[in-house]
């Protein structure tokens, strides 16, 4: 007689999803898109930066002559895509951005995937992407931030593929390259993760050959290099076609150094500029937006989550620790990247700082959080999720902030306000 066999345990949603990484994949990028496109329309009128971009898009759009010369043109060119689709309105000035974040969050799963080779730690960097705000914010605005980040982070998810990669390594590595001169192409505020990049690849050559398969050393760095300024050069095609003062090749090198000139000018004083030092600590987060706008008033907050953001720095520490004392190389690359991130800024010679150049710190936070409840899985057992639970608390408190919803009457910030530099 055959014996019986024990019912079967259901296995929970989320235990079964993690054998399926594609799948899932699919349903964060779903999400994503779904939450950063709702209200799009809200605010109705330009905020903040998108007084300066949207414009150049427009000017862009007409071919007419130069606008924002600061900046490379992708972004802005993104941005007139954008409104050539949707239409010159609050939902055209911004839908680009939302396809960029919904990138970025999806980058970021394949990233941390790729770096632990697990998928919990994937789905919850990108959760916590998702419920950090920044990511929130900058994909609902037309500003140039979010399409550098998504160039970045998924030149990054291509350096680690390429990394690993027995066969085929140089399409992979190209790629990589070709991200990271779009992301230049955007913002130069990029050019660091660039050489981070070569340098990265030439410590990981020297200490293990066996990296990045069979690469050279030295044709690789150089096709690398040639890719990236090919990519960033062929972006200023649009420039030759102005009906006023078209860019020439004779121009284009003198042309960077005149965008050099205008970022390292230095700008009168802001009222929310902040030091580098103080944006880890959210001391001085930016008001996007508070004014009337569509019969209430309406207010947009770039501000972090606290749980996100401030226990990410306990993250970065804690993989620091694992790094150090047990030799964990995912915990410290990220600890050291996110060390990076913000190590630049105060290189980097601009007369004044403002909270949204964290944008990319507070995105490796996220990682950082994910690879640390990962490492530290056996002790912590299952608190990601219970923080999980505390972010999206936050999350929901700060929304009405984030996604320009009516305020009761024109104090309804101070709701909001858990500092004084908040104000």
């Amino acid at each position: 007689m055959t014996p019986q066999q024990p019912p079967a345990i259901p296995t929970p949603m989320l235990d079964r999803l993690e054998h399926r990484p594609v799948l899932l994949g699919a349903l964060v990028a779903l999400a994503a898109q779904l939450l950063f496109s709702i209200g799009l329309h809200r605010p109705s009128i330009l905020l903040f930066d998108e007084a300066h971009y949207v414009p150049a898009a427009r000017v862009l759009i007409d071919l007419a002559h130069v606008a924002n010369p600061e900046h490379p043109l992708l972004g802005k060119a993104l941005i007139a895509l954008s409104m050539l689709i949707f239409g010159d309105n609050p939902v055209g000035w911004r839908a680009m951005s939302t396809l960029f974040g919904t990138a970025t969050i999806l980058g970021i799963y394949a990233f941390t995937l790729a770096l632990t080779r697990a998928t919990r730690p994937a789905l919850f960097a990108a959760l916590f992407a998702m419920l950090g705000q920044m990511v929130f914010v900058q994909a609902r605005i037309g500003m140039l931030d979010i399409f550098m980040g998504a160039f970045l982070v998924w030149g990054g998810v291509l350096f680690l593929w390429a990394m690993r990669a027995a066969r085929r390594a140089m399409p992979l590595w190209l790629g990589c390259a070709a991200l990271l001169g779009a992301a230049v192409a955007v913002k130069w505020a990029a050019i660091p993760y660039v050489a981070l990049a070569l340098a990265t690849f030439t410590a990981l050559k020297w200490r293990h050959p066996a990296n990045f398969g069979q690469l050279p050393w030295l044709v690789s760095s150089l096709a690398f290099g040639c890719v990236s300024l090919l990519i960033y050069f062929l972006t200023f095609a649009p420039a030759f076609f102005y009906a006023q003062n078209p860019l020439t090749l004779a121009r284009l090198i003198p042309f960077q150094f005149e965008m050099l000139a205008l970022q390292t000018q230095t700008l009168a004083a802001h009222s929310y500029q902040s030091d580098w030092w103080s944006w880890p600590l959210m001391l001085r987060p930016i008001w996007y937006f508070y004014e009337p706008d569509q019969g209430a008033v309406r207010g947009v907050l770039l501000v972090g989550n606290p749980a996100i953001l401030w226990g990410g720095l306990v993250a970065v520490a804690a993989c620091f620790r694992a790094g150090m004392r047990e030799r964990a190389s995912a915990p410290l690359a990220v600890a050291a990247l996110w060390t990076f991130s913000l190590a630049i800024w105060a290189i980097i010679p601009k007369s004044l700082g403002f909270f949204y150049y964290y944008y990319l710190s507070g995105i490796i936070l996220c990682v950082a959080l994910a690879v640390a409840f990962h490492h530290h899985a056996d002790r912590v057992k299952r608190r990601d999720e219970w923080f999980l639970v505390v972010a999206v608390a936050l999350f929901a408190y700060f929304y009405p902030i984030l996604a320009a919803l009516p305020l009761p009457n024109d104090r309804g910030f101070e709701r909001y306000v858990w500092l004084p530099g908040w104000a």
